[in-house]
């Protein structure tokens, strides 16, 4: 199973969901680059709606990534050393909790909780879906796994 860490140290997988702030995309980008961060962008298939794909892909350098790979396709780089999922919908985050896999982000983010890899995240959840009972215990569950929340 390959790891995740990069050479360099500085690389970031900067996860999207589909959810307004999504639409900074290429803001968070220049933020996180400013930083010293080699920002790769991973969104879920609705979190690329959002933000100009080519626009994110001229700014880093990289391919948006935003479906697992084929079997005949080599697996991409460079690996993360961290990740911020901004933003982070509730979908995502309860699926999350649960272990589901069933999209690239959620296949990274479940991965990177399995090797200790550093990982922000940013909710964008109303008032109603935050006050439900499993958006409760998903925040509770992954921040029992080191990850950290943050407004």
């Amino acid at each position: 199973m390959p790891s995740f860490g990069s050479d360099t140290g500085n690389v970031l997988y900067l996860i999207v969901c589909g959810a307004p702030p999504a639409a900074d995309t290429a803001r968070t980008v220049k933020e996180k680059q400013a930083e010293g961060w080699d920002v790769c962008v991973i969104a879920t298939p609705h979190g690329a709606q959002w933000f100009d794909v080519a626009q994110v892909e001229e700014l880093t350098g990289h391919e948006v990534r935003q479906e697992f790979r084929s079997p005949t396709t080599p697996e991409f780089g460079p690996r993360g050393d961290a990740i911020l999922l901004l933003p982070a919908t509730f979908n995502t985050l309860n699926k999350w909790a649960l272990g589901i896999n069933d999209t690239l982000a959620l296949g990274l983010l479940n991965e990177a909780v399995g090797r200790s890899v550093p990982i922000e995240v940013r909710p964008v959840v109303n008032d109603a879906l935050a006050g439900h009972p499993s958006y409760q215990t998903s925040t509770a569950t992954l921040t029992a796994m080191g990850v950290r929340f943050r407004r």
